[in-house]
């Protein structure tokens, strides 16, 4: 799925989620046809992250800088910097302000309560971006994410009781996209959401649903204008 957005100083924001058919981008299989699947993805330096379900965010200065680093969220203004994590069911969060400034954050349930949203949008911020939209990408629905009373109860008093909903046989689920939705909304973020379910469909890797160990990923980068990556 690509998405642009063409920014007031004629610089393009690129924002692309894959699916199955993109291939697998979890960061521990093969090195060289992971390298092969991100360049044809995102022709530019990759930072990617370890991450651990936290709300740490990494602010990228220049192409490829701070990869691997254990963190949920990286936020850059550096053209031709990608910018990327990986998911099989959290929510993959994708950012841009209006003065070329982007963010990408993975948004577990963890991560979500923990804060890496609202964390991501202060370091966004703090770098002058402007009006923020977020762009939502493929995750885990509430009706095949079963949840815990207790976690739930965790879930809700940090995102709301927006989150509480019921699976398609009635049991207590996590709506962990009406949760992301309105803390992001919360924080006068513009929201669009891309995607299903991941679990529902086969177009998407789901760990719950299937165990897969392979990762969609969801990445977003700068170009300067006049450059062509289509």
């Amino acid at each position: 799925m690509q998405i642009s957005n063409v920014q007031p100083d004629g610089r393009t924001v690129h924002l692309r989620f894959t699916d199955t058919t993109d291939g697998d981008f979890a960061v521990d299989v093969d090195h060289d046809e992971l390298a092969s699947r991100r360049a044809a993805l995102a022709p530019h330096p990759w930072t990617w992250l370890h991450q651990v379900h936290g709300a740490k965010v990494v602010d990228v200065a220049a192409p490829g800088d701070r990869a691997a680093e254990e963190a949920d969220a990286a936020v850059t203004s550096c053209s031709g910097a990608v910018i990327a994590v990986q998911t099989a069911d959290c929510v993959p969060v994708l950012l841009y302000g209006e003065r070329g400034v982007v963010g990408a954050a993975h948004a577990g349930w963890r991560g979500a309560v923990a804060g890496v949203l609202p964390q991501t949008v202060a370091v966004m911020r703090s770098k002058g971006c402007g009006a923020l939209t977020a762009v939502v990408g493929p995750a885990i629905g509430p009706e095949c994410y079963e949840f815990g009373e207790d976690d739930l109860a965790l879930a809700a008093g940090a995102l709301g009781d927006v989150v509480r909903s019921e699976t398609s046989d009635g049991s207590p689920a996590l709506d962990l996209v009406a949760g992301v939705t309105a803390q992001l909304s919360s924080l006068d973020v513009t929201v669009r959401r891309v995607g299903g379910c991941t679990a529902c469909s086969g177009s998407w890797n789901s760990h719950r649903a299937r165990v897969d160990t392979a990762r969609q990923v969801a990445a977003i980068w700068i170009e300067e204008a006049g450059a062509d990556v289509d």
